[in-house]
C-alpha cells in the first residue's frame, strides 16, 4: 500500500436491496494500491473507522465520526445528503461528496414508463386482462405533448433525452435558466414563466431535490392552474409536493393523474386515500434501484479516492456538496 494512500472503510448498511460488502469489493479491485476494508459489525466500524481517512456509507452517526480522527472525505452513497451531519463534518474540516446522477438513466426509465402508461391507458389493459376481457378502449398519443420537467440536473437531462424520440415539447425548470439546458424551453421557478408553464402542461415531472425553493412548491395553486388532462410525476421528493393539496385535486378532477416514486408521508400509510384513486400509480421510492448502484458509485469513489491522494485537492472531488 502506498504509505500517502487513504485508507478507505465501508460502513455496513445496506440500500436498495444491495449488500455493502459487495461494493467495498468493487472498489477494492479499482483501488489496488490502497487499503479498502468493508466493516460487517459495530465492533469493528468503531476499529476500523479511527484510522481511516475515506469512510463511504449510508449514514454515520455522531458517536462514530467522533472516532475518525484522520477522516478527509465522506462518500455518501445515495443523492440526498440533507440526513448527514454536515455541521459536524464541516467543523472536523471533512469533505462530503454524494452519489448524484448514478440514478439517472433508471430513473429516467421509469419516468417514461409512466407517461407511456398513461398516455397508450396500459392499466385499463391490464385490467381488461385480469377480466379476461377482450373489449375495445380508447387510447391517447404522447406525440404533440407539452411535458415540464422540474429539474435539469442528471435525472432531469436524462428524462429529456429519452422523451426525445417521441416528438414532444419539453420545458425544463432550473435555478439559473440563463445557462439553458437540453430542454425546448428553459425557465425558472421565479415569476410568471412558471405559471405560464402549468398551464399548457400535459405531463408535469418533479425531478428536482428539496431545497426551500422546491419544498411545497405544488399546491392548491398549481394543481389549479395545471389543465385538467395533465398529470403529475414525482421522482424527486415526497415534500415537493402538498399531498393533501393533490389528494383534493384528484378529488375534484382539477389533474387527470399521477404517478408518486416519492410521499409525504413515506413510508404512505396503508390507509392514506391515494392507495384508493384508480388514476394514480404508486411504487416504493425504487425507481432509484439499478444493478449498476454499486458499479456506477464505485467508479466515482475511486475517482475521488486517488484524487484526494496524488492531489491532496478536496475541492476537484467529483460530486462534492460540502469541501
Amino acid at each position: 500500500m502506498n504509505d500517502n494512500a487513504p485508507d478507505v472503510l465501508v460502513l455496513r448498511a445496506d440500500t436498495h436491496g444491495l449488500h455493502a460488502r459487495d461494493y467495498a469489493d468493487l472498489l477494492a479491485d479499482r483501488l489496488p494500491d490502497h487499503d479498502v476494508r468493508f466493516a460487517p459489525t459495530p465492533t469493528e466500524e468503531r476499529e476500523l473507522v479511527e484510522r481511516a481517512t475515506v469512510v463511504s456509507g449510508v449514514d454515520i452517526d455522531a458517536a462514530l465520526l467522533e472516532r475518525a480522527e484522520n477522516l478527509r472525505l465522506f462518500a455518501g452513497v445515495a443523492a440526498g445528503y440533507n440526513h448527514l451531519p454536515l455541521e459536524q463534518f464541516a467543523e472536523m474540516d471533512v469533505a462530503v461528496t454524494n452519489a448524484s446522477g448514478i440514478h439517472a438513466p433508471n430513473i429516467a426509465e421509469q419516468v417514461a414508463g409512466y407517461i407511456l402508461t398513461f398516455s397508450r391507458q396500459l392499466r385499463e389493459g391490464l385490467h381488461r386482462q385480469q377480466r379476461n376481457e377482450w373489449r375495445h378502449y380508447q387510447a391517447e398519443e404522447l406525440m404533440g405533448s407539452t411535458v415540464t420537467i422540474v429539474g435539469l440536473g442528471a435525472i432531469g437531462t436524462a428524462v429529456t433525452e429519452r422523451l426525445s424520440g417521441f416528438d414532444v415539447e419539453t420545458i425544463g425548470v432550473r435555478y439559473t435558466p440563463e445557462k439553458g439546458g437540453p430542454t425546448d424551453e428553459v425557465i425558472g421557478f421565479d415569476g410568471p414563466g412558471f405559471e405560464a408553464a402549468l398551464a399548457r402542461t400535459d405531463y408535469l415531472v418533479v425531478a428536482a431535490p428539496l431545497t426551500d425553493t422546491t419544498r411545497r412548491l405544488l399546491g392548491t395553486a398549481e394543481f389549479q392552474t395545471l389543465p385538467p388532462n395533465a398529470r403529475v410525476i414525482n421522482v424527486g421528493r415526497g415534500q415537493i409536493i402538498d399531498t393533501d393539496a393533490l389528494v383534493a385535486a384528484l378529488q375534484q378532477n382539477q389533474i387527470e393523474g399521477a404517478a408518486l416514486d416519492v410521499t409525504d408521508p413515506e413510508p404512505l400509510p396503508a390507509d392514506h386515500p391515494l392507495w384508493d384513486f384508480e388514476n394514480v400509480l404508486i411504487t416504493p421510492h425504487n425507481a432509484g434501484h439499478s444493478p449498476k448502484h454499486w458499479e456506477r458509485l464505485a467508479d466515482i469513489v475511486a475517482g475521488n479516492v486517488t484524487t484526494l491522494s496524488e492531489t491532496g485537492d478536496e475541492a476537484s472531488l467529483r460530486n462534492l456538496v460540502q469541501s
